[in-house]
């Protein structure tokens, strides 16, 4: 059982050092764990520039975002273990965002019962976020995007996929339990992307651990330095509020409607016999005048230059519960959070006819070319696809993370994956808020919106305005560790049930394989993280396109990519190497292995290394 988890963390450490130092170009730990052919620094002759101004220079484009549109854009992840309080988090956020009226209901929606950001039918009956959503608010002048990500196993590549378009994120812990083994991982992806990491304790309102010992907890296990922004006075039933130590001034919350703000009183440290009646506990009191000198004396003062390149977390206590250090931590967030970075991508010119054949790139060629939010022509990159979020229209969505220039209603764009010189008129677009959207005519970096989706779009796909072809690098997928062919039961719900199957697949709440050479005829495998995901599958097609499924599970544990090729394999095949090990096909067609074991894996690898075996897959930047 060990081999195997270790077995696990290493693959899943290599795959998601892959997918997040190519999103971020100035990330220099990860590339340790990188193939070699993967660079750390640019050529200074590809950067682009970074100025509309010296854009300007160059095109005569009208899709540069004003320079005041992209300050004020914020953007955040919110990562955590299951059950540590990411969704009531999110949801009072929006709260205090002037988003809600009340926790739980959207303005002028009603009561509901379930959270904002949960809203497919399982994620209501369970409980659990299962599948990343977007909410966007105007804030202090402030635009922000909200990113809540699922904290289960099972669903960990969706979180993945919305850590690629985010440039904040915030790990939220839960106080009484400190760091548990799903923060663990999700802290590696932030850690290698480089992101800037706000840390929340959660749940001060319940019996908590020592605020020193999950500090010391950060610090041991992370190595990341962390610098309380506010500290708790008490836990559980004595949680009395928070000094905010940047404006040496105390709150002291009362405990009122826990779906309304909570009633704030402040009282300034200058005023140490108010503060001290109003908290009245002597004990309280004389620990956090204790607590107030140690901190000074020991903890390295705020570096916002160390926060935004990772290497201090500025920290957080409260209660997303009752509310208490909700706001205080939003409106920190929007002072010191980054705002939006820019990507590496591939750049080439893009021709027509005879000669678009000549404007591909290769495949191996690693991006080196910096599209800043100052760009002036538009770039984005879908990070997730959403079917049937209104069931009554069975619609379908692409969710664009904005990278560079600005979103106009009707602007006609080139697609990465898609013949040069073919263009997609994007008629509209939405910003979202959980599963309700509303009509946007523009948007700029840092923006994401949802677009229509008739099905030419994928995750990972780029796209551009302008005579250059743009492709941001893709977002690869892990190794599954589950597999099981799925089988329609009843052949006269056939079209729906490819219906589904196709739109859940666009999706990636699974991955599909299919036998060689198989062109859709054949039986198709499923493959997953975690049951759950089938689980899902299954009931997303009874729910949304009213059709039954059958799973055959097939005894096989993990995948590898063979990039080494079809010959390599046929060469492997053919000399007896491949012997218990099931070789299929990816959807694009690209040679994958199946093992029973990790052991058989390692073995192969070892051996037959022109195999180049891969724990992941990138999918085609262009074709």
């Amino acid at each position: 059982m060990t081999t195997s988890f270790n077995a696990r963390v290493s693959t899943l450490l290599l795959a998601l050092s892959l997918l997040l130092c190519i999103c971020n170009p100035n990330n220099t730990r990860a590339f340790a764990f990188l193939p070699p052919t993967t660079t750390t620094s640019l050529p200074s002759t590809t950067k682009l520039r970074s100025t509309a101004a010296e854009e300007t220079e160059k095109t005569s484009s009208s899709y540069a975002a004003p320079p005041k549109e992209i300050d004020r854009r914020r953007n955040l992840a919110i990562i955590s273990h299951p059950d540590s309080g990411k969704t009531t988090m999110t949801e009072k956020l929006l709260l205090y965002g002037g988003a809600l009226q009340q926790a739980g209901a959207v303005r002028m929606k009603g009561e509901q019962r379930s959270t904002q950001s949960d809203f497919m039918e399982m994620e209501k009956q369970r409980g659990i976020s299962i599948s990343a959503t977007v909410m966007s608010f105007e804030y202090n002048d402030l635009c922000v995007n909200i990113l809540d990500t699922p904290g289960h196993q099972d669903f960990s590549e969706d979180t993945y996929r919305a850590l690629a378009a985010a440039d904040n994120a915030v790990m939220l812990l839960d106080a009484a339990k400190g760091l548990e083994p799903q923060t663990r991982k999700l802290f590696e992806v932030t850690r290698m992307r480089n992101l800037p990491l706000f840390t929340f304790v959660n749940k001060m309102d319940r019996p908590a651990l020592d605020p020193n010992e999950i500090m010391d907890q950060i610090e041991s296990e992370f190595g990341l330095e962390t610098y309380p922004i506010v500290w708790p006075i008490g836990d559980g039933d004595r949680f009395k509020g928070v000094l905010d130590r940047m404006e040496n001034v105390v709150h002291l919350f009362g405990k009122g409607d826990r779906k309304s703000k909570a009633e704030v009183e402040t009282v300034p440290m200058s005023d140490l016999e108010t503060l001290k009646t109003r908290i009245n506990d002597e004990e309280l009191f004389d620990k956090l005048m204790e607590d107030i000198e140690i901190l000074d004396e020991l903890i390295a003062p705020l570096d916002m230059d160390r926060v935004i390149a990772g290497d201090q977390s500025p920290l957080f206590f409260g209660s997303a519960m009752t509310n208490f250090g909700v706001q205080l931590f939003l409106d920190k967030f929007c002072s010191m959070g980054v705002k939006p970075s820019g990507r590496l991508a591939k750049l080439v010119e893009e021709g027509k006819g005879k000669k678009g054949a000549q404007s591909k790139l290769d495949e191996n060629d690693e991006p080196n070319d910096l599209v800043l939010p100052e760009f002036g022509e538009f770039t984005g990159f879908v990070f997730k696809t959403q079917a049937n979020l209104d069931p009554k229209h069975r619609d379908r969505l692409a969710y664009i993370r904005i990278v560079s220039g600005a979103f106009q209603k009707g602007m006609k764009v080139g697609h990465s994956r898609s013949k040069p010189g073919k263009k997609f008129n994007l008629a509209q677009a939405q910003t979202l808020f959980g599963s309700d959207r509303e009509s946007v005519e523009v948007a700029y970096p840092g923006d994401v919106i949802g677009i229509n989706n008739p099905g030419d779009f994928a995750i990972g796909d780029t796209l551009y305005t302008g005579n250059q072809k743009v492709a941001f690098p893709g977002i690869p997928s892990f190794s599954p560790e589950i597999f099981a062919y799925i089988r329609n039961p009843n052949p006269s719900s056939y079209k729906a049930f490819t219906k589904g199957i196709d739109q859940l697949l666009a999706e990636g709440a699974v991955q599909s394989l299919r036998q060689r050479n198989d062109d859709g005829g054949g039986p198709l495998i499923l493959a997953a993280v975690g049951q759950l995901q089938f689980e899902v599958v299954q009931a997303r097609l009874k729910g949304e396109y009213n059709v039954d499924s059958d799973l055959e599970p097939i005894s096989y544990t993990l995948a590898r990519w063979a990039e080494g090729g079809w010959d390599a394999v046929d060469k492997a095949d053919a000399d007896g190497k491949l012997f218990g090990i099931m070789i299929v096909q990816d959807r694009w067609g690209r040679p994958v292995l199946l093992f029973r074991n990790d052991w058989k894996a390692a073995s192969v690898a070892e051996e037959e290394k022109y195999l180049e075996l891969k724990p992941w897959s990138k999918p085609p930047m262009f074709e």
